[in-house]
C-alpha cells in the first residue's frame, strides 16, 4: 500500500493539540442506547461469523495487511494519555480525509463489487476507509493490534456502517467519521454487527447488540495494558503538525 498519507498523520498526531481535542470529542455523549446491566461497557461478543466483503477485497489486493496472526486479547487502561491520542487520531483522520463514497471515488460495478475497502491515500474516503486509516495510525503508535478492531454497524439511518472500536478497561469505545466525539459502543445509537476478533483479525464474530441471546462472552475481564505516552510533544510536535499540515493540503 501507499503509506505516504499514513506518515504524514502519524508525524502531525504527536504535535496535535491533544488537550483541547479530547475535551471536545468526549463533551456532549449522545443518549445512551439500552443494554444488559451487567458488562454494559463493552459489547457482547457472539459466535465467528463471515468476515464483510470489504474486509475480503483488501486482503486480496493487500495481503501485507492481513498478516498479523494470532494476537493476544487485552484493554488499554484508558489514562488520559489514551484517551488524548484516540481523540487526535479520530478528529485528525476526520479533518484531514475528504468524505466520498465508493461509486463517487472508484465508479465501482455494483455487480462485480458490493464494497471497496481500502486507505485513503488520495485523501478522500468512506466510512470504511477513515477507519481503516484510525486503525493503522493507532497501531503505529503502539496501541495493540487487538484492541482496535474493524467494526460494522447499522447507522441510525438504517444503513451500513464501518468505525472502528478500541476495547478499554472503561468499556469499548468508537471512533466514527461521523463525529469527532469519543463515544462508547453503547451510547452512540447504531446497531452492531460484527467486529474482528481480539485472537485473530481475519476471524470476524457476531455481536449480540444488547445482550440478546446469542452473546457467549464479554471483554470486561481481559488483561489490562498501559500506552506509553507519545514522545515528541511541545514545540518541536506543534511544527511537526504544521508540516503535516501544510503537506497535506497540497495534495
Amino acid at each position: 500500500m501507499k503509506t505516504g498519507i499514513v506518515k504524514l498523520l502519524i508525524a502531525g498526531l504527536i504535535g496535535y493539540s491533544a488537550t483541547s481535542v479530547a475535551m471536545k470529542a468526549t463533551a456532549s455523549p449522545a443518549p445512551a442506547r439500552q443494554v444488559a446491566p451487567q458488562r454494559a461497557g463493552w459489547a457482547p461478543v457472539g459466535a465467528q461469523t463471515r468476515r464483510p466483503i470489504g474486509w475480503h477485497n483488501l486482503c486480496q489486493v493487500q495481503p501485507d495487511e492481513c498478516q498479523a496472526g494470532a494476537q493476544r486479547p487485552v484493554n488499554v487502561e484508558l489514562t488520559p494519555e489514551a484517551r488524548r491520542l484516540l481523540a487526535s487520531v479520530s478528529v485528525l483522520a476526520n479533518k484531514v480525509i475528504a468524505a466520498k463514497t465508493d461509486d463517487e471515488h472508484f465508479h465501482l460495478d455494483r455487480k462485480t463489487l458490493i464494497d471497496w475497502w481500502t486507505y485513503p491515500d488520495d485523501g478522500a474516503g468512506d466510512c470504511s476507509d477513515y477507519m481503516l486509516l484510525k486503525r493503522k495510525m493507532l497501531i503505529e503508535a503502539g496501541w495493540p493490534r487487538s484492541a482496535a478492531l474493524a467494526t460494522v454497524v447499522i447507522d441510525r439511518n438504517g444503513e451500513g456502517h464501518a468505525v472502528l472500536t478500541v476495547t478499554t478497561d472503561q468499556g469499548d469505545f468508537v471512533l466514527d467519521n461521523l463525529t469527532d466525539k469519543l463515544l462508547r459502543w453503547d451510547q452512540t445509537g447504531y446497531a452492531y454487527v460484527k467486529r474482528q476478533s481480539q485472537q485473530d483479525e481475519n476471524v470476524w464474530v457476531a455481536i449480540a447488540d444488547g445482550g440478546e441471546a446469542g452473546a457467549v462472552s464479554s471483554t470486561g475481564t481481559l488483561p489490562i495494558v498501559k500506552m506509553k505516552a507519545l514522545s515528541g510533544e511541545g514545540n518541536d510536535g506543534a511544527r511537526r503538525e504544521a508540516s503535516t499540515r501544510q503537506k497535506l493540503s497540497s495534495r
